[in-house]
């Protein structure tokens, strides 16, 4: 059954979502100069959620993303990358997808809440986190310095 406009409201809104533990951020599975985690998010709804990170250093680019296993990415936060919407009206470096009933997670918007940097992970994430309505019950680490490789590339 698809997720109603009603239910993504409840689940934003929803003030028991927690992520217990600690973060680390790891080596992008495609070995890229990405980073990235997920963490499963609980709430007394069980609602079946998880957050994802990826981080590009290099750009810098960086994106939190809430997933509702039966949907896919309901809610996500971008920074560092332009977004295009379906109206041919494009967003800045900084930008929210929000679910909507019509068109998903296709629409974004540049949202004012978001003060910190791409270059700021740790920063990004606690007020991705207060905005977003995640208590997280752990340490949030910084990604780890990139070493051992040479940028640019030699040809």
């Amino acid at each position: 059954m698809a997720l109603t406009q009603a239910e993504f409201d409840t689940l934003l809104d929803d003030v028991t979502k927690r992520i217990d533990g600690d973060i680390a951020w790891q080596a992008d599975e495609d070995h890229s100069s990405c980073m990235e985690f997920k963490a499963p998010i609980a709430s007394d709804a069980g609602w079946p959620l998880y957050v994802k990170g990826t981080y590009n250093p290099l750009i810098p680019a960086l994106s939190y993303t809430l997933i509702l296993q039966s949907e896919g990415r309901i809610y996500a936060l971008d920074l560092g990358k332009r977004h295009h919407n379906p109206s041919c009206h494009h967003v800045g470096d900084c930008h929210k997808h929000r679910w909507s009933e019509q068109l998903k997670d296709k629409v974004a918007y540049e949202p004012a809440d978001i003060t910190a940097a791409a270059d700021a992970p740790v920063q990004v994430w606690r007020q991705f986190c207060a905005e977003a309505r995640i208590d997280h019950r752990g340490t949030f680490m910084a990604p780890p310095a990139r070493q051992g490789e040479l940028w640019p590339w030699p040809i």
